[in-house]
Parts: C-alpha cells; sequence; structure tokens
C-alpha cells in the first residue's frame, strides 16, 4: 500500500531528525557549570558563589563568576573605554515569531508522493499545495545580556527581562 510506505518514511525520517536534534541538547545551567567547574566555585567568596548558583551576577565579580552564573558568551569584543582596556561578553537569545505568508507551498506528499493520486493536500503527484495563506515559525536572534570587564572584573552588566 503506497499510503502506509509513504507513513513509514515519514516518520522513520522524522524519528531520525529528532534523536539528531536531542542529541545536542546538553544541560547549560548555573548547576552543571559548577558540578564540571567546582575549583571555579571554591575560587569565589561564599557570597558569589551563593550569587552565581542562582545565575546572577553583580558588579566587581570575576570571569569565573560570571561563566558560572551565565555561561560562555556568544561574542566577546575587547577594546578601550576611558584610556583603560576593557572586554565585552554578549549574550544571544532566540525569540520564536509566529509569521504569515501567502505563495506556493509545498504539500505533504512531496517528495514521495503522498497519500492517493493528488498527495496529501496537494495538487499533484508530489503533493504541490498551490497558492495560498501559510504560517510558519521562524526564531529571531535578540541581545540577552552584556557584561563589561576592566582588569576581569565587571564594570556593568545588563539583561533582558524574561
Amino acid at each position: 500500500m503506497v499510503c502506509s510506505y509513504n507513513m513509514k518514511i515519514l516518520i522513520v525520517t522524522f524519528s531520525a531528525s529528532l534523536a539528531v536534534m536531542l542529541s545536542g541538547c546538553v544541560s547549560n545551567t548555573p548547576r552543571s557549570r559548577i558540578e564540571s567547574n567546582p575549583q571555579m566555585l571554591q575560587a569565589l567568596t561564599a557570597k558569589d558563589r551563593e550569587l552565581v548558583s542562582q545565575g546572577l551576577i553583580r558588579e566587581g565579580l570575576s570571569k569565573d563568576g560570571v561563566f558560572l552564573a551565565w555561561g560562555a558568551p556568544d561574542s566577546i569584543s575587547v577594546g578601550r573605554k576611558a584610556g583603560r582596556e576593557i572586554e565585552e561578553w554578549t549574550y544571544l537569545g532566540q525569540r520564536a515569531v509566529r509569521t504569515m505568508n501567502m505563495g506556493m507551498r509545498v504539500g505533504w506528499g512531496y517528495p514521495y508522493g503522498g497519500c492517493g493520486p493528488w498527495g496529501w493536500g496537494g495538487y499533484g503527484p508530489w503533493g504541490w499545495g498551490g497558492p495560498g495563506w501559510g504560517s510558519d515559525v521562524v526564531f529571531v536572534p535578540y541581545t540577552e545580556g552584556v557584561v563589561t570587564f576592566r582588569s576581569g572584573h565587571v564594570t556593568e552588566w545588563q539583561a533582558s527581562r524574561r
């Protein structure tokens, strides 16, 4: 039966894709970073150990403390400000945004043909959907936080409200 064969291919493809995506998921929390780097935690004061274990930072905190609290930055910039060297760590986040569009849509049957002579909701053997409205979700990057260091310690920071 064509329909069950195509469904099996779709299920196997989806399952394989999901397995690949989930294999890259690693816990990235203050707790997991602390457990992986106990020597960094021990170098902090008792007050700072409590702070970073909650994922919080403060002015004066060391780079190691910021790493334990917020993780590795997405980018690092270096420069000078007021005659002194600075280092800036930038953290990025992603927001899901739903978009609406109009155009040619590919039906579920593509490229296997789908169930029935016209595919799963398409106009042809490959399931082309023809013109119509559609909806997609895209992930838009944004700056989640920025930390500025002088002499290895936080001088200023900012974070997005969640």
